[in-house]
């Protein structure tokens, strides 16, 4: 009976050890991101944004937390094809697409994203349908959303420049190197701003898809990470009974202008 006893509690620590164990700890998980503002980008050193203050605030609220320094800032191409073949994994913010569904594991939404084609103004280009796409070289991030949703409306492969940033992209269409720049509106503007170009040379022509930016995780994640950071996510959204704000909403707000809101 003694020995029966002590096996039984050597199996109960084990368990306990298990569960505290970094396997489901949201810190042990390798976290990148890219300059995607104002979602997650880089400013005077600092890692800031909607996204990645989110991951912060309700990692925190779970017991679990995840800080700036936890985080690296990577080319797009690179992380997705880490969160692709790495475990323990995680890339944001990601377009979760029907493409994408089964590649990885999700947590969000994050908040929601319009993907554009953006044309110079002095061009006078005139996009109809996807269709009217393959008439043009249009730029886009190596992997980004941007480049599947072309193809599928309608671009022609051959007619797709692709670069690993988006100011690279700004500028190319600037100087006229590409006709359109498949992205997101609110970053390809900033990416612009950033590169030194007024981007009121430029017009939206075409919406290829207004999407929700989630966080990917490798496909082989533990479920209880997945679960952890959800429910973490889910409180921030839930609204504080003195202001009838979230935290999440004041993170929005913190970022976005009050007519994206």
């Amino acid at each position: 009976m003694a020995l029966n006893f002590s096996i039984k509690n050597i199996c109960f620590l084990s368990l306990l050890l298990l569960w505290a164990s970094p396997s489901v700890a949201l810190d042990s998980l390798n976290y990148l991101t890219e300059e995607y503002p104002p979602y997650n980008y880089r400013e005077n050193g600092q890692l800031k944004g909607i996204s990645v203050d989110l991951l912060v605030a309700a990692s925190a609220a779970m017991g679990s937390p995840v800080t700036k320094k936890d985080i690296r800032l990577r080319p797009w191409p690179r992380g997705y094809r880490s969160v692709l073949h790495t475990p323990n994994t995680v890339l944001f913010a990601m377009a979760r697409t029907p493409q994408r569904e089964t590649l990885f594991k999700w947590v969000g939404p994050i908040g929601e994203t319009r993907i554009v084609v953006l044309a110079k103004k002095n061009q006078h280009i005139k996009i109809n349908s996807g269709d009217d796409l393959a008439n043009y070289s249009i730029g886009v991030i190596l992997d980004d959303v941007g480049e599947q949703l072309v193809l599928e409306a309608g671009g022609d492969i051959e007619k797709i420049e692709r670069a690993t940033t988006a100011i690279a992209l700004a500028k190319m269409l600037d100087f006229e190197r590409i006709q359109l720049w498949a992205y997101e509106e609110n970053v390809a503007r900033w990416s612009i701003e950033k590169a030194g170009i007024n981007s009121e040379k430029f017009e939206v022509v075409y919406v290829l898809h207004e999407l929700a930016l989630y966080y990917a995780f490798h496909r082989d994640t533990d479920d209880k990470l997945i679960e952890k950071l959800q429910k973490g996510l889910d409180k921030l959204k839930q609204n504080h009974p003195n202001n009838g704000k979230s935290l999440y909403d004041t993170i929005l707000m913190k970022y976005l202008p009050k007519e994206c809101l």
